[in-house]
């Protein structure tokens, strides 16, 4: 009798908590989440004369990076019970690998489009880090769908590494180079502050589906890039800004009561920017050059989120 009433007991606590869980207002939820960004990120110097030309660019391969991290979300517990308010934290830490490419394009001539540089390297992401805070409200529109206008800032973190490969030149009529070790590095820093809205449809008690689109021109990248070889060393630092930045994205998500299991795919691009680069030759002052700087990036980015809901 007495194994029988403690283990009803349990029983009927169990049932309240779940129930309070169920008539509670809002839920807070926590888990980890683990995915792969495959994309590119770019490099660029313009033309002083010619501002709607390059002078020089880099393509830093990211094919793919793999990384895991974590998110906690706060919500209204029932999306349809009325308008309410969310937030939600995601942060990602990618895993160091060889990641593809990285290719090196000058076209240091008067005449336009006219490449004279060309150099290839493996690619090494060093480093992949990312914070997403977005914050808004929910509404339900019609009995099965709600509305989610948001604000939502990002952080992101690139260090690459360029090793080995080879480099050919026009004023040496296009012979190949090779080069050992590593060649340049290049660091990206991305602030973004961008609304956005999403709209969501419930199917059933277990199974939502989410699209979102977020848009700014409030971007600013600070970079910097280390050229190196036996004989001269160079660093540029970038402060650049006001590429158009969109986010279109996408979710699937089984909930439970007391889990969720979210699949999240989202493409992430950010124009041209420019701005102002300093430059160090081989140990001098640096010097300004005057609004030559700029930076862009295009990602795709998959995963998988478990969150326990409490």
């Amino acid at each position: 009798m007495l194994l029988f009433s403690a283990i009803n007991s349990l029983y009927c606590q169990e049932e309240n908590r779940e129930e309070n869980l169920s008539t509670r207002k809002y839920s807070f939820s926590f888990g980890p989440l683990a995915g792969f960004a495959y994309g590119q990120s770019f490099e660029y110097v313009y033309k002083f004369y010619e501002p709607s030309q390059l002078l020089s660019e880099l393509v830093w391969d990211m094919k793919p990076v793999f990384y895991v991290g974590l998110q906690t979300d706060f919500n209204r517990s029932n999306l349809m019970d009325g308008t309410g308010l969310f937030a939600s934290l995601k942060f990602k830490a990618g895993f160091p690998s060889d990641s593809g490419n990285m290719q090196d394009r000058d076209w240091i001539s008067p005449a336009p489009n006219e490449l004279t540089h060309y150099s290839k390297h493996t690619n090494k992401t060093t480093r992949f880090l990312s914070l997403d805070f977005s914050a808004g409200a929910s509404i339900p529109v019609v009995k099965l769908f709600y509305i989610k206008p948001l604000l939502a800032f990002s952080w992101m973190h690139f260090y690459f590494s360029a090793q080995d490969g080879y480099g050919t030149y026009a004023f040496e009529n296009w012979q190949f180079h090779p080069f050992f070790g590593e060649v340049i590095t290049y660091k990206q820093n991305w602030l973004l502050l961008s609304p956005g809205v999403s709209l969501g449809v419930n199917i059933g008690s277990i199974l939502h589906l989410e699209i979102s689109f977020k848009y700014t021109p409030f971007t600013f990248c600070i970079a910097e890039d280390h050229h190196k070889s036996e004989t001269k060393k160079i660093i540029y630092r970038d402060y650049s800004g006001w590429g158009h930045f969109i986010e279109p994205a996408g979710s699937l998500s089984f909930n439970f009561k007391k889990a969720d299991l979210t699949l999240e795919m989202a493409y992430r691009r950010i124009g041209r920017t420019r701005g102002n680069s300093y430059i160090n030759d081989n140990g001098a002052d640096f010097y300004l050059s005057m609004n030559q700087a700029g930076a862009a990036l295009s990602l795709i980015d998959i995963r998988i989120i478990i969150k326990v809901i409490f």
